[in-house]
């Protein structure tokens, strides 16, 4: 039986590419997004026509118990969860403080923060008794400053890197492995900066910024990383580390935009 990598947030950028990494040595990836079937559909079949195990399911992390469910039917009918990549994304759009609505600032706590709550309270129990496992969680630059227009998501990212830290306090000595990951600055992905920007502009992105040049942070090379924090030892375990392209400032460096329209 092979041990299970749980990709929550599986598009085509960060977590489709994660899955791909994890299935190629040995896991078995078990994919989830909220919507796209066909989309979830192709990397399922290009991970396994590439020789690796893989399987997937359409879910809506907040609606009640899917999560816990998740943990149980997949514990049960493939295998151990070895390693979880909580890859959910928070943001429910760049707006001032009267345009966020209290359900756009809820939602995005949901997403971000109670979701790897829920998660955790089904799955470390089972780790606990393994003595093992691996929890990746995907973070941003919202996590470590807030601006005028990010109200929901730096709320909802800063709540997720304390949660890790929390986890990491209670179950590291249990043998679990808790990992904030920062990514600060732009991933060329097409479910997530493609969309942002739309395709003209994704494309112009990245002819002069990624490609050759190297300043969009590339989605197999984070695989690389996340697969690198789940073999580590626990002598080195790393708790949290920022990701960025070499030719961006770090996020203690950048513009807050804080004075800017």
């Amino acid at each position: 039986m092979k041990p299970v990598c749980l990709v929550l947030g599986a598009g085509a950028g960060i977590g489709g590419t994660v899955a791909a990494k994890f299935a190629k040595e040995g896991y078995h990836s078990y994919l989830c997004r909220r919507s796209d079937k066909e989309g979830l559909d192709r990397l399922i079949t290009n991970i396994e026509e590439n020789g690796g195990k893989a399987s997937g399911s359409l879910l809506n992390a907040v609606d009640d118990n899917v999560l816990e469910d998740l943990i149980v039917s997949i514990e049960r009918d493939i295998g151990p969860i070895e390693v979880l990549i909580y890859n959910l994304g928070a943001q429910t759009g760049m707006k001032l403080l009267h345009q966020t609505t209290h359900k756009e600032f809820e939602l995005g706590w949901r997403m971000a923060s109670f979701g790897l709550f829920r998660i955790a309270k089904v799955l470390c129990p089972l780790m606990v008794e393994r003595k093992k496992g691996n929890i990746i969680v995907t973070s941003a630059t919202a996590a470590m400053r807030g601006n005028k227009t990010q109200h929901s998501h730096a709320a909802a990212m800063g709540a997720r890197r304390m949660l890790c830290q929390s986890l990491n306090a209670e179950f590291a000595s249990q043998g679990i492995h808790v990992a904030h990951v920062v990514i600060d600055g732009a991933v060329d992905a097409p479910d997530t900066l493609g969309k942002l920007l739309g395709p003209e502009l994704y494309q112009k992105m990245r002819e002069t910024k990624g490609m050759e040049n190297d300043g969009l942070i590339l989605p197999e090379k984070i695989a690389d990383t996340y697969y690198h924090l789940a073999q580590q030892h626990r002598s080195t375990w790393t708790h949290e580390i920022d990701i960025r392209a070499f030719s961006d400032l770090a996020w203690w460096n950048h513009d807050t935009m804080l004075d800017k329209d």
